[in-house]
């Protein structure tokens, strides 16, 4: 590449020149200069930080009350007003009393106010999580001796399996689901703070949109089920482990007949409102300023009239029970807990981290600014670490909540406060008012929030016309959170997630390229018609990278699209120590080359090509096996006097090129611009010159 610009545009047009690189700065270098950047302390340096771990600093110096003020207030009023008898309802998913409930929503928006970067996301619990969070606390609450079904504050007397110090007489079943509650929240938000700390916020990216659909689709028919012992007022056993959702249903059916008559009309009434008015607020959803707080209005109605009925007393009805106000004293989860849930944790702080930055991509993309992914980890795990010793359990961003919030005019996460002004006054004040809810009464506000996870089922057929492997992929998933747990479901989606990157990788489509008329452009000879086939060249695309786990497709697919296996032709002219070229004249005259040899050259000449050209614009990437692929490839039709060329080489598969040794080697030690061209159609022209001259030289001689 020495060669100044005139001689280069000589020949085959204009051939473009490498820039000089900057000698490349060794590794001790680069340690040492990024050691003192960070290292290297001002009171700018120092602001930039805060502001980078607490946004808020920064976009509270910008805000511009006339504009924004009104907005937030109302948005935080709607979501506060919706959080209460979420918060309520959600607690019986995690096993666990309503206040801490309330606890949760308090403090997670106050900690993703000063730390979130996305305007409109909505922190704090979330129906996945908290069904996670609750098979874990019934788990450990069988473990030590109580009965998750039962509602008692000891653990059963004939109990042989108490472990040490996991039930003692000063904490009983309620206390110790909240012990466990808050270990595993805090090993879910220290591994999530680890994740944003290594810049891990990419790893997220790897559970795709229709992994997470068909894992939100499985873990609501488990929610479902879980809450219709609820709904029909039945005491069954809390089912654990593999089968769980199929277990469960036979319980029922078993228990259909001891079904509280109270509970099921009142569910009936509660979900028929509910459904109705949330099948009005989407037809009307233009209409409506702030959307109709029905869940709210229904709960409210529901505890007058099973306080005035004596619902509990009459009938039996499960009530929510006491309610305290006020906040309970710090306490620091116990070690011991964090060990046993240390695994369990691991796929709550995933979730939760993967639905959190999808979330705030999503609404920073459709509202015109930009979210920092690792921050949204430090963010989401603070509201996990922080509370954890407040008597809070896991929480992560929710998608509901997050769409209300952006449709009642929120414009920053100040609405998040007014939203927390909510929880508080309810936590201070109104808590008790809600002793004589009825259980079944949450419950149909649960059953209604799932509804637009268990539409997504209606999108599969959809699903799979578009990308069947994407079907897969949402089938495997929700099916295996159903019949086997959500944490295998989530494991096995994550596996199919990666085999069907695998397999779109290792055998990607492959085609032989023609020409469109008398233009410079070249297409799939089998997708379009008209196209004309360059005489003597054959023009392969391969849409993927060539790597160790497809070399062998990428050379099976070549072989067969031109008709001519290479490897196998020049193995046996090897055998036979033949040293007849093939060309398209045909086999030499006059010798006797046996059986073997007369196929071997007669085959090239059956293919009638001598110049394949292969299409690199795909080429995302080579490793060492793809080099050494074509190296090999290159040798094969070189021994059967066939030229072997590559076009629309990126710069980075031009370096790997480079250092694997395919270019500046071979039987003449030709140069890069010999063999690398910037098109097909200069590929395919330069080819067919090579031919011609090749032709005349061989006549003369």
């Amino acid at each position: 590449m020495g060669e100044s610009p005139e001689l280069l545009q000589q020949g085959r047009g204009l051939v473009p020149v490498r820039r000089q690189r900057p000698a490349p700065q060794g590794l001790r270098e680069m340690l040492k200069a990024r050691l003192l950047r960070s290292c290297s302390c001002s009171v700018p340096c120092a602001w930039a930080l805060v502001q980078d771990l607490l946004p808020a600093t920064r976009w509270l110096c910008q805000y511009r009350p006339r504009e924004y003020l009104a907005g937030d207030i109302m948005s935080g009023l709607v979501i506060g007003i919706i959080l209460v008898p979420q918060a309520i309802a959600y607690s019986l998913l995690a096993g666990l009393q309503p206040i801490y409930s309330l606890y949760t929503s308090f403090f997670a928006n106050l900690i993703y106010f000063l730390m979130g970067t996305s305007r409109h996301v909505s922190v704090g619990i979330f129906s996945l999580l908290c069904l996670m969070v609750g098979q874990v606390v019934d788990r450990e609450l069988q473990l030590a001796g109580f009965d998750p079904s039962q509602d008692g504050l000891w653990p059963r007397a004939n109990s042989s399996i108490l472990n040490g110090s996991a039930a003692t007489p000063d904490c009983g079943r309620d206390c110790y689901a909240i012990r466990v509650a808050t270990a595993l929240t805090l090993m879910t938000g220290l591994y999530q703070v680890l994740m944003g700390v290594l810049r891990l916020g990419f790893v997220s990216a790897y559970l795709s949109q229709p992994l997470l659909d068909g894992f939100a689709m499985g873990a609501s028919v488990t929610i479902l089920t879980s809450q219709l012992k609820h709904l029909l007022g039945v005491r069954i056993p809390r089912h654990q482990g593999l089968g769980m959702v199929v277990r469960t249903w036979l319980s029922l059916l078993l228990s259909a007949g001891q079904a509280n008559v109270c509970d099921v009309v009142t569910s009936a009434v509660c979900l028929a409102v509910l459904l109705a008015a949330k099948e009005l607020s989407d037809r009307y959803r233009r209409h409506l300023r702030v959307p109709l707080p029905t869940e709210l209005l229904v709960i409210v109605v529901a505890t007058l009239v099973s306080h005035f009925g004596q619902l509990h007393k009459h009938f039996g009805s499960s009530v929510a029970g006491d309610i305290p106000t006020g906040f309970m004293a710090p306490q620091v989860p116990e070690p011991r807990l964090m060990q046993r849930v240390a695994l369990d944790a691991v796929a709550l702080a995933l979730v939760g981290a993967a639905f959190s930055i999808s979330l705030a991509e999503m609404f920073g993309r459709s509202h015109g600014y930009s979210v920092r992914a690792n921050q949204e980890l430090l963010a989401v795990g603070c509201c996990n670490v922080l509370p954890a010793f407040l008597h809070c359990f896991a929480t992560s961003a929710a998608l509901a909540k997050s769409l209300v919030k952006t449709a009642t005019g929120c414009r920053t996460q100040l609405s998040s406060v007014v939203s927390s002004a909510v929880v508080l006054l309810v936590l201070l004040a109104l808590a008790p008012l809600f002793h004589d809810l009825q259980r079944s009464v949450l419950a149909c506000v649960i059953v209604v929030s799932l509804r637009g996870a268990l539409r997504k089922v209606w999108d599969l057929p959809r699903l799979w016309r578009m990308s069947p492997a994407d079907a897969l992929v949402w089938a495997g998933t929700a099916a295996t959170c159903v019949l086997v747990s959500t944490e295998t479901g989530l494991l096995a989606g994550i596996i199919l997630s990666l085999l069907s990157l695998a397999g779109r990788t290792q055998r990607p489509h492959a085609a032989l390229l023609a020409r469109i008329g008398d233009s410079a452009f070249y297409e799939d000879a089998t997708e379009f018609e008209g196209l004309v086939p360059e005489p003597g060249v054959r023009v392969f695309r391969f849409a993927g990278p060539l790597y160790y786990a497809n070399k062998d497709f990428f050379l099976r697919s070549l072989y067969s699209l031109t008709g001519l296996d290479a490897g196998r032709m020049a193995a046996r002219r090897k055998e036979q120590g033949s040293e007849v070229g093939v060309g398209e004249g045909g086999p030499a005259q006059g010798k006797d080359l046996g059986p073997v040899s007369s196929r071997a050259a007669l085959v090239p000449v059956a293919a009638g090509f001598h110049t394949v050209v292969i299409d690199c614009a795909p080429l995302l990437f080579l490793d060492a096996a793809g080099v050494t692929t074509l190296r090999d490839l290159r040798r094969d039709y070189g021994a059967l006097g066939i030229s072997l060329l590559l076009a629309c080489c990126s710069p980075p598969v031009r370096d790997i090129l480079s250092r694997g040794g395919f270019l500046g080697e071979g039987l003449e030690d030709t140069a890069e611009e010999e063999q690398l061209f910037l098109s097909v159609h200069d590929a395919v022209q330069t080819a067919g010159a090579r031919h011609r001259e090749l032709e005349a030289t061989d006549a003369c001689l």
